[in-house]
């Protein structure tokens, strides 16, 4: 296949700040009087902020217990615990592979881009030294539904001006992966084969440190 841009995920991907994301969910979990664990975790990967909360509301039977102005807050408070946590991320946590394969795309002239649930992403290629690697970041709020709606994709390949049938997206959560396929796209899945498999994607690989310009180029 011709590839013309390369969409990332973020966690999972290009670093991995799940950790983070659970423990600052645990906290507030425990808040609730909700107890989570690491499986149940693996739900609210690749989904949005807010669609998370619903989740751990509903998984705590509290899911009619609270206002919307208050799951705001309370999202908000997650949120806040976790930028503080992300004062750890330093260009070493970096997965295996990505920074080279950055610097491949770009001397091919492939669009790269960023499309992450999450709205800190800008904050996390800051520290780990990769912003410039990037020719843009979709913010979750400019598409009207995430993952495992298209829309964030789609909106990253529109930006870069590359139609979806050019473009190869990489996820490690069952919800980018149909994503990706939703937007017509070919899908590398890291991680799990019986996980990302029946999911849609494409191929799956166990890692990102297979990932290069040139594996990139015999897929299709």
């Amino acid at each position: 296949m011709i590839i013309k841009a390369v969409l990332f995920d973020m966690d999972g991907v290009i670093t991995d700040t799940a950790e983070y994301h659970y423990v600052a969910w645990k906290q507030l979990a425990e808040q609730l009087d909700i107890e989570i664990d690491k499986e149940f975790n693996e739900q609210l990967k690749g989904v949005s902020r807010m669609e998370s909360l619903e989740r751990i509301l509903r998984h705590g039977n509290r899911q009619n217990d609270l206002t919307t102005e208050e799951k705001v807050v309370l999202a908000t408070q997650k949120n806040e615990q976790y930028v503080k946590l992300l004062d750890n991320v330093t260009p070493k946590d970096v997965y295996p592979g990505i920074r080279e394969l950055l610097l491949e795309l770009r001397a091919a002239d492939v669009r790269a881009v960023v499309a992450s649930a999450s709205k800190n992403a800008p904050q996390i290629l800051k520290s780990l030294k990769l912003t410039e690697f990037f020719d843009y970041v979709v913010n979750p709020d400019e598409v009207d539904y995430g993952k495992p709606a298209p829309d964030i994709f789609l909106r990253g390949a529109e930006v870069v001006g590359v139609a979806p049938e050019y473009c190869v997206g990489i996820e490690d959560a069952q919800a980018g992966i149909e994503a990706i396929k939703a937007a017509n796209m070919f899908a590398v899945g890291i991680g799990e084969e019986d996980i990302l498999k029946p999911s849609g994607a494409n191929i799956v690989l166990s890692s990102t440190g297979t990932l290069s310009w040139t594996f990139l180029q015999t897929l299709g």
